[in-house]
């Protein structure tokens, strides 16, 4: 393929005051791909760095903002999401737990913007800080995150990462347990995760080329070290990179991930990228020396592997071949042959198996009816017995937690569209769960009336489409509700049911909230993300237009009452919706989302999500790749429903000027009078850490797509803002 500048044409750029909208220039570059020449008009835009494109980023950032802040009912909309926060006096997250029984997690307050590190011994044990993200560093506008948290196998000390504004540019840290004082020894640029060694005192850890978001070099050809505590970083020494160890094919966009295994005692190398099947090496527990290490391949793709335990002499996996709703496979240790494994737990007909664990008490796994009804059960440790437990209550979420392999303790969290989050330990020898909830509980009176209904609906294909719909019992089927429409549909992930105070407002507040389960997600298997992946995509966004047109036609709403919203990779699926069906939707609001799936290839993260959209360097994925571009597919003329584009400028996984572009693109072609604001944040990433701004950001989401389907509490202010709007 070549490259090509064809046309060079500029047009009026204006900032001015920040009540103007600031106007992008039009800088046609034409490409060509196998014969096919593709107009990009704003591709000058990737370069953030420009000062020019720098001025137009802010410039609509301030533009959008001072739009969004004088929309009657957003500040009142903020101030019911601090309320119903304000209810729980702490929220416990992030646990792990050691075998020895120490506990580890994060807490938050309602006072605090992101959660602080703690310790205690035992569930009922006394807490103790260990961490204050908000005191480590006194930088104005930046707000430090604490990512993973992992505790040596001891728990003589504890490592964690921490990241600035969204970046996942992590610097990992260690604490000392039994002082609680932090080492002197932080380590930065890295992924922000780290394995301990059998030993207690060194761990292996991942780095990254840079810190700077907007490098395409950043995550390719990245390598892995080992750090022993008391020593000089600077000095680490480097044991694992695809140059090191050629004779393994580790590519350049695969990023490695070393972990030591204390069951199997072996050390395993995953070749990471966003394929949910994997590529695994193993070595020794004792030969990570640097070039020296003998690494065996045991785990190529097309095993069609996605999870794996082990104990002390065999390997248990979790593969879809030849079982697209998931079995469990029991394989020797030494001599490992996935092939012909002894199949530990078959293929549910008709539920997803989503999660597995292995505690003394045998195997627990749990399984997923449609997306959307979850169920856990227990096989015991000589496979006599297999039985589904009966939970506390109804559950659409279940995920499990032990303390290890050769310990009885078993948790799990449920929690549905209805009903908050509960952490029950499971008592095996009495088939009985115990609440043991580490956060606080807190009612919700104002939610005591939802309805949830499920159903199923037909697409293009006729194929059937999971749809969750959740409103106020007595809500008026007159066509005349707001609603709000999410969907994703991308990796295989599913959306589980989920209970949150903040996404339930949008229905306190008068509104309904569907859930299209859309092909691309894992809710109906791995034959459902293969579905809606590559040059089957269009599938996602059918089903999500399917799933609109099914609750206008019933009278839940109608297309002017009518928002759609998603995020990240689910921006293919709005903006396609979008570009498709205009006429079905009052709002659109992709989220950090992938607009120019064409050029994703050449972002930082780019690479290694080539496995799930495809590659421009093979004809029939650039095919499906341009199918699935929403800003390739927007028209002049066309009139387009009001949108909300947002972006972080420290988002590693989407880079700015994916939505930029778009945002562009769509106000200079929009046939209509409804605003296009794109809402640029300069303190978050991919979605804001903070507590406040994630507050601010759905508060903007929700008031807007109130006020543009008509919400009387949500209409602009004064006659100056309804200039702004227009």
């Amino acid at each position: 393929m070549k490259f090509k500048l064809l046309i060079l044409m500029l047009a009026c750029y204006a900032i001015g005051f920040s009540q103007t909208q600031p106007v992008a220039p039009v800088k046609v570059v034409t490409d060509e791909y196998f014969g096919v020449k593709i107009d990009d008009p704003y591709q000058y835009l990737e370069d953030m760095k420009d000062p020019d494109v720098e001025q137009w980023f802010k410039g609509q950032g301030d533009y959008s903002r001072t739009v969004l802040d004088r929309i009657n009912g957003r500040d009142q909309l903020i101030a019911k999401f601090k309320e119903l926060d304000s209810r729980r006096s702490s929220r416990i997250f992030n646990l792990s737990i050691t075998e020895n029984d120490y506990y580890f997690y994060e807490k938050m307050t309602p006072e605090d913007e992101t959660g602080k590190l703690f310790m205690r011994k035992g569930f009922d044990g006394e807490e103790y800080l260990l961490f204050d993200p908000s005191i480590y560093k006194s930088e104005e506008g930046v707000q430090y995150t604490i990512g993973s948290i992992t505790p040596s196998f001891d728990a003589s000390h504890v490592g964690f990462s921490l990241a600035p504004n969204g970046s996942e540019s992590s610097t990992i840290l260690v604490i000392n347990v039994e002082d609680k004082k932090m080492l002197d020894e932080e380590i930065n640029t890295t992924w922000g995760y780290m394995s301990w060694q059998k030993d207690n005192s060194s761990f292996i850890y991942g780095k990254l080329n840079s810190d700077d978001v907007t490098d395409e070099k950043r995550q390719l050809d990245t390598k892995v070290y080992v750090h022993q505590l008391g020593h000089d970083p600077s000095h680490d020494s480097m044991v694992f990179s695809g140059a090191m160890f050629p004779e393994l094919g580790i590519t350049s966009e695969e990023i490695p991930w070393i972990v030591y295994d204390k069951d199997s005692d072996k050390t395993f190398c995953y070749a990471a990228t966003v394929d949910r099947n994997q590529k695994v090496y193993m070595a020794d527990s004792n030969s990570l020396n640097s070039d020296k290490t003998k690494w065996t391949k045991i785990i190529s793709r097309e095993d069609l592997i996605e999870d794996m335990f082990t104990d002390k002499s065999h390997f248990y996996i979790k593969t879809s071949r030849e079982a697209s709703n998931y079995k469990i496979l029991k394989t020797p240790l030494d001599k490992p042959d996935f092939i012909n494994a002894e199949v530990l737990i078959a293929e549910s007909p008709d539920e997803v198996l989503q999660e597995f664990v292995i505690t003394k008490k045998g195997f627990y796994y749990t399984r997923i009816k449609n997306g959307i009804e979850a169920k856990v059960y227990h096989m015991s440790a000589d496979g006599k017995t297999n039985k589904e437990l009966d939970l506390p209550f109804t559950s659409g979420r279940a995920s499990l937690a032990i303390k290890g392999i050769h310990h009885d303790d078993l948790w799990v969290s449920i929690s549905g569209w209805t009903n908050d989050n509960r952490r029950f330990r499971y008592l095996a020898d009495r088939d009985k769960f115990q609440l043991e909830t580490m956060s606080s509980i807190a009612e919700y009176p104002e939610f005591e009336d939802l309805v949830a209904e499920e159903v199923m609906v037909t697409s293009h294909d006729g194929v059937k489409v999971p749809l969750s719909i959740v409103y106020m019992k007595g809500m008026k089927k007159d066509g005349q509700t707001p609603l709000m429409l999410y969907g994703y549909g991308s990796y295989g992930s599913s959306i589980n049911p989920f209970f949150s105070p903040m996404f339930l407002t949008w229905i306190s507040e008068g509104g309904m909230l569907a859930i299209a389960h859309v092909r691309g997600g894992g809710e109906l298997g791995e034959t459902w993300h293969k579905a809606g992946y590559k040059e089957t995509k269009p599938n996602t966004w059918k089903d999500f237009i399917a799933c609109a047109e099914y609750l206008h036609k019933e009278k839940y709403s109608s297309p002017e009452k009518t928002a759609m919203f998603g995020g990240s990779a689910g921006g293919i699926l709005i903006g396609k919706a979008m570009t498709d069906r205009p006429d079905l939707f009052a709002v659109a609001v992709p989220a950090v989302g992938v607009l120019n799936a064409l050029r994703t290839e050449l972002e930082p993260n780019g690479p290694v999500n080539v496995p799930e959209f495809g590659t421009f360097k093979i004809e029939s994925e650039f095919k499906a790749l341009v199918e699935m571009d929403a800003y390739l597919s927007l028209k002049q003329g066309v009139k387009y429903p009001s949108t909300l584009v947002t972006a972080g400028m420290n988002d590693p996984r989407v880079i700015a000027w994916q939505p930029g572009k778009f945002a562009a693109r769509l106000q200079a072609v929009n046939g209509s009078d409804n605003p296009i604001l794109f809402r640029v944040d300069y303190e978050s990433g991919h979605g804001s850490d903070a507590k406040s701004k994630t507050f601010e950001e759905f508060g903007d989401i929700f008031s807007f797509s109130f006020w543009q389907t008509g919400h009387a509490d949500y209409q602009a202010i004064k006659q100056t803002d309804k200039k702004v709007a227009e």
